[in-house]
């Protein structure tokens, strides 16, 4: 039976979290968490009817599945498993926003269906450490009360470390349960957890088997096949398919749409990258994830062997070598490892930056770099820079012009459009039908993508001989039942709509936020403020006019003043001397008028705020 052992915050070894900005919270409090309908289970003043949720949902006696993020989209992994009044929970992720959310941090699930139920909890089982199933963890395990939480040692001294960083000392208040092998065995309530072993992208990944005497769920959360493996040997399903019946096999599925016939290995990636390190002229500067512990230590070691120091840089790289290196992943290299302040002091052709920021954001290391504001890294013609990292969806225009940049400074950029220096963590459409036809599953349920990539995996469902009624495509919500060795789809789904992360606030930017957001980035605002003698209602003065995003002012004279007239005959037509004005009124005609002329004169709809001052 695995090892039960519920280590605090202080005893277990220190986590760190996989993002590149440095906290926003170290003070002890808490953020502000301002809920709205449904989003929260804290905060607020309108509160989620449990009552109509539980008349909708009754609580299973079978097995009942429910993804709460994840199959809809790329990130905010979570999936409810429910049997017979307990539940347990795989993963806790975020996603990152999409192009129209200005101004949005994160985006984490909607636990909206589990209020009044956070006892009937009995875990949380992480798969791997990456953000998109750990990044809501701070948030979600607070708001369920700290449930028991499962995972290998480097997926819970991440979480360890995220907790952390959202608020100082709340580690402590965790109970972890360490699986220290594959072949554990948990029980959690009624269910029965075992667990798989899986390849992926980040150290102590590992597949989950779900027991119930309705079915048997295996999910090997996020996964790849590699067939030619450095240090051990390659992973496989057979035994999976000896399990109890029904299986109900929940797969991972990015790859169904990655025709590709073979991957790009382990093994020539490492080769390739050490051919780079040895021949560079210049400075070498390795763009990867932080994630990427293992790659990591391996450059660390190659570089070691001839001679050459590593510099780290990068909030989330740093701390999650420091980790490995506390776990005993990464060996100490005391003599190696170099601080990057002191770069300069070796031959530039001696020295290997590791860093962060292959996907162009903002503020992390690479874009420092190639933007001359980083103070110790500069960039030469003959240095070397390496993208060892794949694109995530969303980011191709963002890395597309990182390296344009990139290229203008340096004449040695090498990415994995010009040789194999990255082998990725997922699968392609013939491993997914190769881990089907080990596992042989009577359920199978695509997850882990949008809804086009849950389809094409379906259809690989069929052709290797799973029957089209026994494959499910889940929306985040659905709720799929299993008693009696039958699969069915039940008709109510649950509340999974955005929580919106945003500074401080959790939940509190809801569709209007959003909505005006988008308007301020498409037409900018317009604001009119109007004086008005408060005795005879006349305007003093003229109105004020001032725009952002919309026109430049001082350059549009003749449409600032025929606003105006236009601002002046509204107030005029909708307020007299004799009569109490109502200012609310007023205020919503000047907005309909002046949106109606502004969209007359330019096709542009610009957020209208009039302001009306008595006196």
């Amino acid at each position: 039976m695995i090892e039960k052992k519920h280590e605090s915050g202080q005893a277990a070894k220190k986590g760190q979290s996989a993002h590149d900005n440095k906290p926003r919270r170290q003070d002890g409090k808490h953020r502000a968490h301002k809920g709205t309908p449904g989003s929260t289970l804290s905060g607020g003043k309108k509160r989620f009817n449990s009552k109509s949720a539980s008349q909708e949902n009754p609580r299973s006696k079978h097995l009942r599945i429910t993804p709460l993020g994840g199959n809809e989209e790329v990130g905010r992994n979570m999936t409810l498993f429910e049997y017979d009044g307990d539940i347990i929970i795989l993963d806790m992720g975020m996603m990152f926003p999409e192009e129209d959310m200005p101004g949005i941090d994160y985006i984490i699930p909607n636990i909206s269906c589990l209020k009044g139920r956070e006892k009937d909890v009995r875990g949380v089982v992480f798969s791997h450490g990456h953000l998109d199933h750990i990044g809501a963890a701070p948030l979600l395990l607070r708001d369920l009360n700290y449930p028991l939480i499962v995972g290998r040692d480097f997926t819970l001294a991440l979480i360890k470390k995220k907790m952390e960083d959202f608020e100082k000392n709340s580690a402590q208040r965790l109970k972890t349960t360490r699986i220290n092998s594959v072949s554990d065995k948990l029980r959690l309530g009624k269910f029965q957890i075992e667990f798989f072993e899986v390849e992926h992208s980040i150290m102590d990944a590992v597949g989950v088997i779900v027991r119930t005497p309705d079915g048997t769920v295996i999910h090997p959360g996020d996964w790849t096949m590699d067939k030619n493996p450095t240090d051990h040997k390659p992973v496989t399903y057979e035994h999976l398919s000896k399990l109890p019946s029904p299986k109900i096999l929940m797969l991972e599925s990015l790859g169904a749409i990655t025709s590709e016939p073979s991957h790009k290995t382990e093994a020539d990636m490492h080769r390739n990258l050490e051919n780079l390190v040895v021949s560079a002229q210049g400075l070498v500067i390795i763009g990867t994830f932080s994630s990427q512990v293992r790659r990591i230590g391996k450059i660390i070691e190659h570089a070691e062997s001839i001679g050459k120091k590593v510099a780290l840089d990068g909030y989330s790289m740093k701390m999650n070598v420091e980790i490995a290196k506390e776990l005993g992943y990464i060996k100490a290299h005391k003599n190696t490892l170099i601080s990057v302040q002191d770069i300069s002091k070796y031959a530039r052709e001696k020295v290997v930056v590791v860093c962060t920021g292959a996907q162009g954001e903002g503020n992390a290391v690479l874009s420092r770099i190639v933007n001359d504001e980083h103070r110790f890294v500069k960039i030469q013609k003959k240095d070397t820079i390496i993208f060892s990292s794949s694109v995530i969806p969303g980011n191709e225009r963002t890395i597309q012009r990182l390296k344009d940049d990139l290229y203008r400074k340096c004449d040695n950029v090498i990415h994995g459009d010009i040789l194999d220096v990255h082998a990725g963590g997922h699968s392609n459409v013939f491993d997914i039908q190769d881990f089907l036809k080990q596992v042989q599953p009577d359920v199978f349920l695509p997850v882990y993508g949008n809804h086009y990539m849950l389809k094409e995996a379906a259809k690989l469902g069929e052709k290797v001989g799973i029957k089209k009624e026994n494959i499910f495509v889940l929306d985040n919500g659905h709720q799929l039942e299993i008693s009696g060795g039958k699969a069915t789809l039940l008709p109510h789904k649950v509340d999974t709509s955005y929580v919106m992360v945003d500074g401080l606030g959790v939940g509190d930017v809801g569709e209007v936020v959003l909505r005006d957001r988008q308007l301020l980035a498409k037409d900018g605002m317009f604001t009119i403020v109007v004086i008005i003698d408060s005795k005879t209602k006349k305007i003093v003065g003229t109105p004020q006019v001032t725009s952002r995003g919309f026109i430049f002012v001082k350059e549009n004279f003749d449409l600032v003043n025929a606003t105006k007239r236009v601002v002046e005959k509204v107030v005029k037509e909708k307020t007299s001397a004799d009569i109490p004005v109502n200012w609310d009124y007023v205020k919503n005609n000047i907005r309909e008028a002046v949106g109606s002329f502004l969209f007359t004169k330019t096709e542009r709809r610009p957020m209208v705020l009039p302001v009306v001052i008595e006196v």
